[in-house]
């Protein structure tokens, strides 16, 4: 029993779409991709990944669950009831050896609660976490949001994720509003940056320089509102000089309703996600 302990990874990763891969790109940087495994319903698509980060790759996600400690639930929440059902055989052979395993989802709108009743008739317990991260993890700039219990296996889904950018601990009943502010929320801003690049080619920039101006902007306000601590009010009217053109772009976007548009944005997607948990 010992040796097969010895041999086990930290993270396993089940499922490596464009979230997943997301993580399994940071769980790589921060706990190196000697500790990562990877299994997808694409074999083709687990082997590229993994070939590209130097990590391993699973011939199914029974396999993967047995060689890793934390196993993330990298699927869609329609199809997570049934990946965790198919699992239950798996983890009782590993309990039967001694051997722990943290699950982790990352689906959106799926309890906890829910996620136990699928292991209900294991007779042991099996500790449950939920993280909420958003694409940006790919590049180490994510916002990520990790709830559950144990101190141990919070500590240690921080560990691997810790590369990935900003993880905050949140109350489970607020990872649905969290969901769609952060989680969704680079969709949204991706729109802004290229509706702002239109405008400038609209008034003469090249489409590339617009691009890469309007992107800049973007990532330059967003450290302005996190490292000042202003509000972001206070800090757009810093910018707004009386009868100037700033606050004449504001009034236009007042006119056509982008506060409004933003805030029917989340909210839209608040009520999805609770969808998506039934």
């Amino acid at each position: 029993m010992d040796k097969e302990v010895v041999h086990v990874k930290t993270a396993a990763f089940v499922g490596a779409g464009n979230m997943g891969g997301a993580l399994i790109r940071a769980a790589c940087r921060a706990i190196g991709p000697e500790q990562v495994v990877i299994a997808d319903g694409s074999q083709r698509k687990a082997e590229t990944l993994a070939a590209e980060l130097g990590c391993a790759v699973a011939q199914s996600n029974e396999e993967a669950v047995q060689s890793a400690r934390y196993i993330f639930l990298c699927v869609k929440p329609q199809v997570l009831g049934g990946v965790v059902q198919a699992l239950n055989g798996t983890l009782s052979q590993c309990h039967a050896r001694g051997e722990e395993k943290v699950l982790v989802s990352i689906a959106a709108g799926v309890q906890i609660e829910s996620i136990q009743g699928w292991l209900a008739g294991l007779g042991f317990p099996v500790p449950v976490l939920r993280v909420m991260p958003n694409t940006c993890a790919a590049i180490g700039q994510g916002m990520l949001a990790l709830t559950g219990e144990g101190e141990e296996h919070l500590s240690g889904v921080e560990r691997i994720l810790s590369k990935a950018g900003r993880v905050e601990r949140i109350a489970e009943h607020l990872m649905d509003q969290f969901t769609a502010v952060a989680g969704c929320g680079p969709a949204y801003v991706y729109q802004l940056i290229e509706a702002l690049a239109d405008g400038g080619v609209l008034v003469g920039l090249p489409r590339q320089q617009a691009q890469v101006y309007a992107a800049q902007m973007v990532m330059g306000a967003a450290a302005m509102v996190l490292e000042s601590g202003e509000h972001p009010g206070a800090l757009k009217d810093a910018v707004c000089s009386p009868g100037g053109s700033t606050i004449a772009g504001v009034a236009a976007l007042e006119r056509h309703g982008f506060r409004s548009a933003a805030i029917e944005a989340v909210v839209d997607a608040y009520h999805k996600n609770l969808e998506l948990g039934k």
